[in-house]
Formats: structure tokens, C-alpha cells, sequence
């Protein structure tokens, strides 16, 4: 089988010291390869250091060798000629990696036109294909503002993918999507393998590195701790941290005990809701009631309106019909939201640790419950240092989750919160949110692909569907 691209004696090093240790493996015409692993165990910036594009601050040493070329990974430059031709990116945050100023079918159309030199027309209607195949050519003319997250994430891919690269590395490819919209993600991804090249997936999702087969690698602290087909790893794993992953699956969670405030007065009262985005109606006629301490599951294909539904119930959106009623005496700082793509809501250029001292100072906080809280959301203190775009998905995740916290809110709307987290850090962290819930009479609105992990979680279910 021929190797498309082969890594040798790859690490990752700050000024504190080395984050990934040296690691080695091929990838194969024909054959996926998969990286799993936590929130913060290097799969990502071993992935950056494959293709020249680690942070600032960070280095890297070894080699990797595509078409017989070797290329020092300490020579980022040399890499460039390769985007897009031979190797096509999908990053982790579609948001940050699509041009703010252009519609979804220019961008993808650019890579048709100036990687696989096509004629303009040629361009855009192979860009148009792409797109349908996708389930997103309604979303040809908007800018990636105007876009949801699973969309924003589709039209990446279709970028990614459009300069005919046969070495595709996928970053997440595919949270914040719905199982079928996973499925026909994976299937476009398996269609690259089957059509000669290959793909590496970075991803924390065991059911997408089930899905994919192939090599699997699981990483753990920098380093990998077991490697081999995907199929017997997962079967037999042989390391307690791969145990682990298997056993934090939702389906393997213990259902939680229901919420007894059926007594009390709402938190939020909403009735007879109706939007419409982009022409295109969402919903109507939604009516919603939630009491402290209830834990409510919203479930709903891609694109079915859940988030623009939380947006209306915060005030962030106004609702074309209805009405929302939210707890006078509450201030409006306590409704809350967590976002699915959180470098949406930071400032990329102050770093962390003054984003969370600005919000003590504005609201006149205890900044002594600031640590505890980082400990219970497993986050260094170190990473206060840094700038959101010096860190994971899933560790900005928690910390837009600590950030909530701290306003002490009575209302969550947590939308698609631990798409980002591996099994470990999700399951902790809806646990975090469980006990939020049930200690401090927070009702939770809790937005999820995941069928299982709302089934086990929530006391009841709204489901939301494309009209």
C-alpha cells in the first residue's frame, strides 16, 4: 500500500518545555488514519506542525515526507506550496478559517478556480456541487456570520476539498453536526480514501473513529499511548485511558435523577414563538415553560432553528411572533448563554486570564472562586498566560463555561456545550452543569445532538424540526 505521507520523530515545544513527544506514522493511499484523544492532549498541534501552521511561541522538530519530498517541520515555509494541492486542511473552527467578507459559494468556487485552475464558470458550478452534496447550497449567498455552526463547518470542508488534494487532515470534523449530517461528512471523507488518497481525522468522537476504521492512534499528555487498527483497539484496548474513553460514552451513563421543582414559579415562560431566517421559517407556534433546577434537552436536525429558539428566549433575537417572559427581579446578566463556537465570544487579542479579570472587575465578583472553579473545569492555571487562539476548542470551551459560572446565572442556555470535549471532559463537565442545575435552582436549556447524552441528562425533551 503506498504511503502518501509519512511523519518521523515529529514534537511540539513552548519555552516551558515539550508538549507532544516525538511520534512516528504513515499515513496510506486507501486507508484512513484516526487521532483520538482529549481536549488538550497535543492531536491538534501535531496535526498544525504537519503542515507549517503552529502557533507563535511554539516549535517543532522532525520530519514529514509527502511524495517523496522530506520537509523539516522547523521550516514552515517550505509547506505552503502544498496547501490545497496536495494536502487540504479543515480546521477546528470553521468560523476562523472562512473569509468573513465572502459568501459561502465564492469560497469555495476560489479553490476550484485558482488550485485546479478551472475556468470561472466551471468553477462555480463545480463549487455549487459541492455545496448540494453537502446539504448546504441554500447557504451559497450568505456570509459565514450568517451561518449555523454544523453549516459554517459544511461549507469549510467543501473549501478544504475543492484544490483536489489527496491528503485531507480534518480537525473536529464533524461536532456540532447531527448524526446524519456526521454520517454524510464521514461518507465524503471515506469517498476520498476509496478514491485513492487518504485522510487523517483529529477527533475526540469514538463513534466517527469507529465509523472511519483504518489506523487509529489514541494520544494522551503529548504522547501516543496505543496504535493499531481501529477495530481491535477499540475492541480490546489495552491502555486504562482508552478504557476510560469507551466507558464515558452517554450510552453508557447512568440516567440522572429527575428535578422535583415542579411546585415552583418558572424561570422563563415562552409562549407561542415563531422565527423566520434567511426567508426560510424556523418555527411557530413554540411554546416553552422551564423551573429551577429543570434540565430541558432541545433536539432538532442541523439548521432546525434550536439555537435562533435560545437566542429568543435570552433576548439576543427578536422573535418574529410570541412572547418571552423572564423573572423580573432577575438582572439580565443572569441569563446566560454558552456558546457552540466560543471563538465567536472572546476577544482574540487579550488573553484569557484578563478577559475573566475584566468580567470580575465589570460585575464586581469574588475573584477568589476563579481557581476553584479552573480546578473543577481541569484548567492550568499557565493558560491565563495565552490568547484564545493559543489554546484548544475544548479548553476555551471550559473556560467560556467558567466565565458563566461565575455570574452565578439562573438561567443556562447551553448550546451544543461539549461538542468540543472529548468523552472524559464532557461527561465532568455535564456533570458541572447537572449540579449547577440542581444546587443553585438553575434551569439549563441544554442543546445536544448527542440522543443519548440528552436521554441520560435531561428530565424532558423539546424536540425542534425543520418546517
Amino acid at each position: 500500500m503506498t504511503i502518501l505521507l509519512s511523519v518521523d520523530s515529529a514534537s511540539v515545544s513552548a519555552v516551558t518545555g515539550e508538549i507532544v513527544s516525538p511520534v512516528s506514522f504513515s499515513l496510506r493511499a486507501g486507508r484512513p488514519f484516526t487521532i483520538l484523544g482529549e481536549t488538550g492532549s497535543g492531536k491538534s498541534l501535531l496535526a498544525q506542525a504537519m503542515i507549517g501552521v503552529l502557533p507563535e511561541g511554539l516549535t517543532a522538530t522532525g520530519s514529514v515526507t509527502i511524495d517523496g519530498q522530506v520537509l523539516s517541520l522547523a521550516e514552515r515555509k517550505r509547506f505552503r506550496p502544498l496547501w490545497g494541492r496536495k494536502v487540504g486542511v479543515l480546521p477546528q473552527e470553521p468560523w476562523l478559517a472562512l473569509d468573513p467578507t465572502m459568501v459561502a459559494l465564492e469560497q469555495v468556487s476560489e479553490g476550484h478556480r485558482y488550485l485546479r485552475r478551472l475556468g470561472e464558470d466551471e468553477a462555480v458550478s463545480a463549487a455549487r456541487t459541492d455545496l448540494e452534496a453537502l446539504g448546504v447550497l441554500d447557504a451559497e449567498a450568505k456570509l459565514p456570520g450568517q451561518l449555523s455552526g454544523g453549516m459554517a463547518q459544511r461549507v469549510a470542508f467543501a473549501a478544504a476539498r475543492a484544490g483536489g488534494a489527496s491528503i485531507i487532515i480534518a480537525d473536529e470534523p464533524t461536532k456540532g453536526l447531527d448524526a446524519a449530517r456526521r454520517d454524510e461528512v464521514i461518507a465524503l471523507l471515506m469517498r476520498e480514501v476509496e478514491a485513492g488518497g487518504t485522510v487523517l481525522t483529529i477527533t475526540h468522537d469514538l463513534a466517527l473513529a469507529r465509523q472511519m476504521g483504518g489506523d487509529l492512534a489514541v494520544m494522551l499528555d503529548g504522547r501516543i499511548i496505543e496504535i493499531g487498527e481501529a477495530a481491535e483497539v477499540l475492541a480490546s484496548p489495552r491502555h486504562d485511558y482508552t478504557r476510560r474513553l469507551i466507558a464515558a460514552e452517554p450510552e453508557n451513563w447512568e440516567r440522572r435523577t429527575a428535578a422535583t421543582a415542579a411546585e415552583e414559579a418558572p424561570i422563563l415562560v415562552a409562549s407561542g414563538l415563531a422565527k423566520a431566517r434567511g426567508g426560510k421559517l424556523l418555527f411557530s407556534g413554540q411554546d416553552l415553560s422551564i423551573r429551577p433546577g429543570e434540565i430541558v434537552g432541545i433536539t432538532g436536525p442541523s439548521g432546525s432553528g434550536k439555537s435562533s429558539l435560545g437566542d429568543v428566549l435570552l433576548g439576543l433575537l427578536k422573535a418574529d411572533a410570541g412572547e418571552v417572559i423572564r423573572l423580573p427581579q432577575a438582572k439580565p446578566v443572569r441569563y446566560q448563554k454558552l456558546y457552540q463556537d466560543p471563538p465567536s465570544a472572546f476577544p482574540q487579542k487579550v488573553t484569557l486570564g484578563q478577559a475573566i479579570s475584566d468580567l470580575v472587575r465589570l460585575h464586581r465578583l469574588d475573584a477568589s472562586r476563579v481557581q476553584p472553579l479552573m480546578e473543577r473545569l481541569r484548567l492550568s492555571p499557565v493558560l491565563l498566560t495565552r490568547l484564545p487562539t493559543e489554546v484548544s476548542g475544548g479548553e476555551l470551551q471550559r473556560f467560556a463555561l467558567l466565565r458563566v459560572l461565575l455570574l452565578d446565572p439562573v438561567f443556562v442556555f447551553a448550546d451544543e456545550p461539549t461538542s468540543r470535549l472529548d468523552l472524559i471532559t464532557q461527561q465532568e463537565t455535564i456533570d458541572l452543569l447537572t449540579e449547577l442545575a440542581r444546587e443553585r435552582n438553575c434551569a439549563v436549556l441544554l442543546v445536544s445532538h448527542d440522543a443519548a447524552m440528552i436521554e441520560k441528562t435531561c428530565d424532558r425533551q423539546v424536540e425542534i424540526g425543520a418546517v
